[in-house]
């Protein structure tokens, strides 16, 4: 998938104020420390689209970008249009989530990001799939595992990207991943899609890209 355009359309507080859903949307979530606004830049292909911080957790709000793409088979191609739309499929929506688990908020503050993610994620119709963020360098951590636990509750389709590969060597990578599928296959009979990623080396770009471009290809 070649993306030809993306731009910043607006940052929602809460479901309510999210754009009118009339295109397909791709949400990516993760822990407050995991590189997903890194790796949102780097499938972008823009550095500055979603702020990076050194502090975790600086995104609060549900921000979107509407990313612009040829349809499938090309310009020529006959187009395939989302229900209730005017719009090819070659147009969706980045959605970058607030991450969850963070530290230093009181419970008050959390329990409000939990449950704006947990109603954009429960009741936003043009959600078409939710990439979940996790650090490829840790050992399976309880709270993702929690999180994909209700994602598959709740019938909500989601892919696991496995960040920040870079960091550490083939043979230490491979026996996380190992690992880690592992704990997974005690969670579910099926495991869910799996895609190694890095925003330094670019890995994962087209993995990722041609996974949504496939998804976008099956709506009817």
């Amino acid at each position: 998938m070649k993306i030809e355009k993306i731009e910043f359309i607006c940052s929602a507080p809460d479901l309510k104020s999210c754009p009118k859903g009339e295109i397909p949307e791709f949400a990516f979530i993760g822990r407050s420390n995991v590189g997903k606004s890194s790796l949102i830049n780097m499938l972008a292909g823009q550095k500055g689209l979603a702020k990076v911080s050194g502090t975790p957790g600086k995104t609060r709000l549900i921000n979107f970008f509407k990313v612009g793409t040829p349809p499938p088979g090309g310009m020529g191609a006959s187009v395939i249009r989302h229900p209730s739309s005017d719009n090819p499929i070659g147009d969706w929506f980045l959605v970058d989530l607030p991450g969850f688990g963070f530290a230093k908020l009181s419970k008050s503050e959390k329990a409000k990001f939990e449950g704006m993610i947990r109603n954009y994620l429960e009741k936003r119709e043009t959600l078409a799939c939710t990439f979940l963020l996790i650090d490829s360098r840790l050992p399976a951590q309880k709270i993702d595992l929690e999180f994909m636990d209700w994602l598959g509750d709740h019938d909500i389709p989601f892919v696991i990207l496995f960040t920040k590969t870079d960091k550490m060597s083939k043979t230490q990578l491979g026996a996380n991943l190992k690992a880690y599928k592992i704990t997974l296959s005690e969670h579910w009979e099926e495991l869910p899609v799996i895609i190694l990623t890095s925003s330094e080396s670019k890995l994962g770009r087209d993995e990722v890209l041609m996974f949504i471009q496939k998804v976008l290809s099956e709506i009817q």
